[in-house]
């Protein structure tokens, strides 16, 4: 009896111990193994992308070059999306009083997605047409000219001396060199060359045929773009719904719609900041009768879609084609282009653009000269935008950390600053720091309060 009771005492115990073991909770483990993995799979990626960028660089090119199609679609349609929308409100407003707006709305976005497409190829073309005749007309006759253009520069040296004899024989020299090295390249080398270039002509055109079959392509895929964007944007965020926690799905859907504001934003501000700026200086080129006024305001305009670099990158060949035909017009014009880029940075600039990148003067000449480094000219058009972003989302995660500490988020009271309490996260600040920093701590600290109480 007395080992039965045993047992039966014994037999609860060993239950405990069996119950205990099964309910060994392996999850902490497995997150720990899953973060070591990734921080594994992030360290090979690094290297990967230092050692070995330059094939990344061409697997990346490859690519591109297959979804040209896609990519000029994509692009085209983001471009042309507020010109269909604008012609379907047009279209809803006229279906809505016959009452069949749901009816046809389908047919509608269809309709409006194709005359958005024809407005875009009109424009361009209106375009090409307009300026490609002019362009190739003065190009026709600089060439004919440049000899003679040469000749009057050389004597216009020679009539000013700029005080010094030396330096205009010398520049006389050196502009004569050029002019017989050009004529002796196109003679000796151009010329018995001309299979070789007649073959590197038909792949330029083969090349140039196979764009335009890329952008033909493109026009029909922005119209499937921009007659399914709504459902595409549904598909995306269903998609990120269901991997990612919902705190983290709405950050990712935050990001993605400042993304598009931000690329917007910018890439129609400039297209329609280099339009104003081409037609003002064509318009004052013309009053003031500049020599290649077409040409050159169509170098300024277009160079214009470069921040930053791009007035200055437009001036010099357009002030070296002025300078062979009249050096004192040369000298005009870069006067005159240093106060166009000033009334275009301070005034046309800010009121089309605002603040579309948020970015400071240093953060958008170090965006430029990176993206220019690694992918060239579009580098320099679109490492703005894209540095923006990148800026855009890091300052997000310092200010959710900083909201973690319950530290302040000013950047000004950060620069008085000499340490943190490690315990209560509190700013330290020297005997003498001064009022304004004080100021500011004061009110940062004030406002947490006043956060503290809503929440």
């Amino acid at each position: 009896m007395t080992e039965h009771m045993e047992n039966t005492e014994k037999k609860p115990a060993e239950n405990q111990v069996r119950e205990s073991e099964s309910d060994w909770d392996i999850r902490p483990y497995l997150s720990i193994g899953l973060v070591v993995f990734i921080v594994f799979c992030c360290c090979i990626i690094v290297v990967c992308v230092l050692f070995r960028f330059s094939a990344i660089k061409g697997a990346i090119g490859g690519f591109m070059n297959i979804a040209q199609p896609i990519l000029y679609g994509l692009a085209i349609g983001y471009l042309m999306n507020p010109i269909m929308m604008f012609i379907e409100r047009g279209i809803l407003k006229i279906v809505e009083k016959k009452g069949t707006k749901n009816k046809y709305r389908h047919l509608i976005r269809t309709l409006s997605s194709i005359l958005a497409v024809i407005v875009f190829i009109l424009v361009i073309a209106a375009l090409l047409s307009m300026v490609i005749p002019q362009v190739v007309s003065n190009i026709s006759h600089l060439v004919d000219t440049l000899p003679a253009q040469v000749n009057s520069f050389i004597v216009h040296m020679s009539e000013w001396r700029f005080g010094n004899n030396e330096i205009t024989a010398y520049i006389e020299t050196y502009l004569t060199s050029i002019v017989d090295w050009l004529e002796d390249w196109l003679r000796n080398s151009i010329l018995p060359q001309a299979k070789d270039y007649a073959a590197s002509i038909t792949n330029g055109v083969i090349n140039m045929l196979n764009a335009l079959k890329n952008i033909i392509i493109g026009l029909v895929v922005s119209i499937y773009v921009m007659c399914e964007k709504e459902r595409f944007e549904g598909q995306s965020k269903k998609i990120i719904f269901s991997v990612l926690p919902s705190r983290a799905a709405n950050q990712v859907i935050q990001i993605f719609h400042t993304t598009n504001n931000i690329f917007g934003g910018f890439i129609k501000g400039k297209l329609l900041d280099s339009l104003i700026i081409g037609i003002i200086c064509y318009i004052v080129l013309s009053i003031i009768q500049m020599p290649y006024t077409l040409l050159v305001s169509v170098i300024v305009g277009f160079t214009n879609i470069i921040p930053f670099f791009g007035p200055f990158i437009g001036a010099i060949p357009s002030t070296f084609l002025i300078l062979l035909s009249d050096p004192l017009y040369a000298l005009y014009f870069v006067i005159f282009v240093v106060v166009l880029q000033q009334v275009d940075g301070n005034i046309i600039g800010p009121k089309i653009l605002g603040d579309s990148t948020g970015l400071s003067s240093f953060w958008v000449m170090f965006a430029i000269l990176v993206g220019s480094g690694l992918f060239g000219v579009f580098g320099m058009l679109f490492g703005c935008p894209v540095f923006a972003v990148i800026y855009y989302m890091i300052q997000k995660l310092v200010t959710f950390l900083l909201r973690k500490k319950s530290m302040p988020l000013e950047t000004e009271v950060y620069i008085e600053a000499t340490g943190v309490d490690p315990t209560s996260n509190q700013l330290w600040y020297d005997v003498y720091a001064d009022d304004h920093t004080a100021s500011l701590r004061k009110k940062a600290e004030q406002r947490e309060k006043e956060e503290d109480k809503v929440d």
